[in-house]
């Protein structure tokens, strides 16, 4: 929903009762201010479940029977010799079908159904796996060809987006003798806020952290010894699970997850003691998603949720966290809270403009100037989430004197053999230009790894956590700094001016950015445990996207109703976002976006102008383009990326690189009144009925050369997976093309005129009803948008045909189905653009 006011205020120049006084020199002139309020809300989950997180993935209840195990042997405390108790064995686990999903249930039903006998089948959860086809609580089955992931998402999805944009917006302009005068400004500032879950993996988590603080250790110390009523040993020794207190004073033992105490005050026991708790066993509506700790969710980067602008419980938090509480703040109970703020970026912006005529030139001048402030932090260094030492910051590597290679600047970051015990130099890195320990730049830094090692000089390096004893996370808030505000200054400058009577001439510049769209946001889950982290992370720190353009064009009339024009441009694109690699960072080599490519686009427009000649009115353009770039989107380059190679950048034809584009726009229309010139009837009376009075017939016809694509020499199977990365290139990058492209819009309409009587004296009051049939594609046109390297073909990747292919087509569990399955995933509706569409509909005009 949106909700906006506007205010506008016009200065009308009064006229001059004296003749003598000078007319005011400012005429035209008014101001318009509007404010306005957005907000966006999106909610993804399964429509049975909705927020009940744990019911996404259960199939019923598990109860596990256990029992004690017990083993000859010396009691080390007592010196006594029985039976020595051991960790309980699993001997039997129940299963009871629940209906919150039934189709997932169906599986583990079967599989009790076919195996009456739980010997080695389900006499312990680990056996009840998805290779035998029955699944636990978490659990997703195996797609039988790995097509469609047709169970995944339904059971493993719930998310809230929440955006909204406050925009101030003022302009205005005023006529000063020959000059037109155009200003404006605008503030505008965004909030983003999102909560997502896995909550499948949920049951996993816990299962996992629960009674891990005792499960299989006992307490050996303490042995109890069983005697019978006359006091005599009756040669069975037991033990009870061993419990450690934590030592600094908190509440939860030493190993004992926050979910655990949670789940044990839930049901009533001692939160510090070491009853087994059967996780399964419980329905889903018994557990809390705010009993787990924020780290537990984000359990070491493998993380379960993802948040900004809420907690980890899911509560929208309308506070503002500092940048350090994410990584120093506790709850009572020791643990972080890692609250992360909304991701709030302000963008201001204001231009002025001047239209004015010199002699018979008109020109049209103005600038625009943006400030794009990301209000959040970025690394100081992207090759490092920790502090590190600079050449002017170390005078002392362990107990060796350092000094530098006179060619190495003091701001160069040093780096030694070892993290935790450094004792000498191995190489320097400036920027991101690499040098080895002599002061020899290097190409390849990883070659500095060699030998012995390669670490940055840290300041402070990582230790254990002084609470919890556990091993603190690589990066720490000491490497961030303020994201520095990007201000563009856009000059936009245009002019024309005739040849003649019958001709003109004009040309422009112009600058124009545009923030960043996607990826810049700071996501500190994703970094805080950036070494356990493979996929693409984000950079806060991007910049705007730049584009120059330069035009120049030529007009001519041609008769009385005619003129062509030709207009020749040329782009230059900069600061493109792109996927980069930054190898050898600390504490490893990480993908993520940056401002790496750029592009250019030039080409020819040759228009040809027909101005309503009787019915008809006429269009024609033609366009000759040229575009090229080292990438066409963020993930040109992530399979290099991916493959280990540096930040290669090759000039190439850009995806969006169409040859030639026709475009024919006829419009034919008959008039009313005495400028309708169609078929006509008199009747009888006289009267004349012009039958296609106000009709009209509109069509657009487009076609267009196809955009470039790369071709690949061996056959990989694209329905199975689609990232199976780029294959083996066959020619050159985007050095084939997809076929032409035609098509056919068109819309005839009528308007009908319904008039009004209105009182005596007034004249009469109209109304437009027009009728209209639009369709679109008319020819029903089959436009292959999209088609597979190996082919070339929109609908046939090669596989099922392919020699290499048949072995692992004739393994599958029905070959034939499969064969079918696959013709129709691979035959994509997204590889074809849409088909022929009728549309009719009434506007009705007063």
């Amino acid at each position: 929903w949106r909700v906006f006011g506007r205010f506008t205020q016009r200065f009308n120049a009064q006229p001059s009762d004296d003749e003598n006084k000078k007319k005011s020199a400012i005429s035209n002139a008014y101001y318009t201010i509007q404010a306005d309020y957005e907000s966006f809300t999106q909610r993804a989950f399964n429509e049975n479940h909705r927020d009940e997180l744990f019911r996404y993935g259960y199939l019923g209840r598990f109860t596990t029977y256990r029992e004690e195990t017990f083993q000859p042997g010396i009691d080390e405390n007592t010196g006594l010799f029985g039976f020595i108790q051991g960790p309980p064995n699993d001997t039997l686990v129940e299963f009871v079908a629940s209906d919150i999903n039934p189709n997932l249930a169906a599986y583990t039903q079967q599989y009790y159904d076919l195996n009456p006998n739980p010997e080695g089948k389900y006499e312990n959860l680990t056996q009840i796996e998805q290779d035998r086809g029955a699944l636990r609580n978490g659990d997703l089955p195996r797609s039988v060809y790995s097509l469609w992931d047709n169970t995944g998402t339904q059971y493993n999805n719930y998310s809230i987006l929440n955006q909204t944009q406050f925009r101030v917006m003022a302009m205005g302009a005023f006529d000063i003798k020959n000059h037109s005068i155009q200003l404006g400004f605008e503030y505008e500032q965004r909030t983003d806020a999102f909560i997502g879950y896995a909550p499948r993996g949920l049951w996993n988590i816990t299962r996992l952290r629960a009674n891990s603080h005792f499960e299989d250790v006992l307490d050996l110390e303490n042995p109890i010894i069983g005697f019978d009523e006359n006091g005599n040993f009756t040669d069975t020794i037991f033990y009870n699970p061993l419990y450690t207190p934590d030592p600094n004073g908190g509440v939860l033992g030493v190993g004992q997850s926050f979910i655990d105490y949670n789940i044990r005050t839930a049901l009533g026991l001692d939160p510090t003691g070491t009853d087994f708790i059967d996780i399964d066993s419980y329905d889903p509506d018994f557990f809390d998603i705010s009993w787990f700790s924020a780290d537990e969710l984000i359990n070491d980067g493998n993380n379960l949720v993802n948040y900004y602008g809420y907690d980890h419980t899911g509560q929208r938090r309308r506070d503002r966290p500092t940048f350090d509480d994410f990584f120093t703040e506790r709850d009572e109970f020791g643990n972080f809270t890692r609250r992360i703020g909304a991701f709030e970026p302000i963008y201001i912006a204001g231009f002025i403009q001047d239209e004015f005529t010199f002699k018979d030139l008109i020109f049209r001048v103005g600038v625009r100037v943006d400030r794009y402030d990301a209000n959040q932090k970025v690394l100081k260094d992207p090759f490092l989430f920790r502090e590190a030492r600079t050449v002017d910051e170390t005078d002392v590597v362990g107990s060796n004197p350092h000094t530098a290679p006179s060619n190495i600047p003091g701001s160069a970051v040093v780096y030694v053999n070892s993290i935790e015990n450094p004792t000498a130099v191995v190489g320097y890195r400036d920027g991101d230009t690499w040098y080895d320990a002599t002061g020899t730049q290097v190409t390849d830094p990883s070659i500095l790894r060699s030998g012995t090692g390669i670490a940055p000089y840290l300041f402070d390096p990582p230790s254990n956590d002084p609470i919890t004893g556990e091993p603190e996370p690589v990066t720490n808030s000491g490497a961030f700094k303020d994201y520095e505000p990007q201000i563009n200054v856009m000059p936009r400058i245009s002019f024309s001016f005739p040849i003649s009577e019958n001709a003109l001439f004009f040309a422009n510049y112009d600058v124009l950015t545009q923030r960043p769209l996607t990826g810049n946001r700071l996501d500190l889950i994703d970094y805080l445990f950036i070494e356990n982290n493979n996929a693409r992370v984000s950079n806060p720190d991007l910049r705007p996207e730049t584009t120059i353009e330069y035009a120049i064009g030529f007009k001519q009339k041609i008769g009385k109703r005619s003129a062509v024009e030709l207009n020749g441009f040329y782009r230059e694109m900069r600061d493109q976002i792109t996927t980069i690699r930054v190898s050898e960072a600390y504490p490893r080599t990480y993908t993520t976006l940056g401002n790496l490519d750029f592009g250019t686009v030039k080409g020819l427009t040759i228009t040809y102008d027909l101005r309503r000649t009787k019915n008809i009115q006429l269009r024609l353009a033609y366009t000759l383009q040229f575009a090229d770039g080292t990438g066409s989107d963020i993930n040109t380059g992530v399979n290099l990326v991916n493959a280990g190679f540096p930040n290669i950048r090759v000039i190439q034809p850009l995806n969006f690189d169409q040859r030639h584009n026709i475009v024919l726009s006829l419009d034919y229309r008959f008039a009313e009144g005495k400028d309708y010139n169609g078929p006509k009837t008199v009747t009888k009376g006289g009267k004349t009925i012009n039958w296609l009075q106000n009709l009209g017939l509109n069509a657009i016809v487009r076609a267009g050369s196809g955009n470039p694509f790369s071709r690949q020499s061996n056959i990989q199977p694209t329905a199975i997976n689609d990232n199976l990365g780029s294959g083996f290139l066959e020619g050159s990058i985007n050095g084939s093309n997809k076929p032409w492209q035609f098509r056919i819009d068109m819309r005839v309409d009528k308007d009908f005129k319904i008039a009004w009587k209105r009182k005596e004296g007034k004249p009469p009051k109209s109304t437009y009803l027009n009728v209209y049939l639009d369709i679109q594609n008319l020819l029903g046109t089959e436009n292959i948008l999209n088609a597979y390297r190996a082919t070339g073909n929109p609908d046939d990747d090669g596989f099922l045909l392919a020699a290499q292919s048949q072995p692992a087509i004739q393994t599958q569990t029905d070959e034939q189905s499969f064969r079918d399955l696959y013709s129709v995933k691979v035959n994509r509706p997204t590889n074809y653009s849409l088909p022929r569409r009728i549309r009719l509909g009434l506007m009705v005009n007063f």
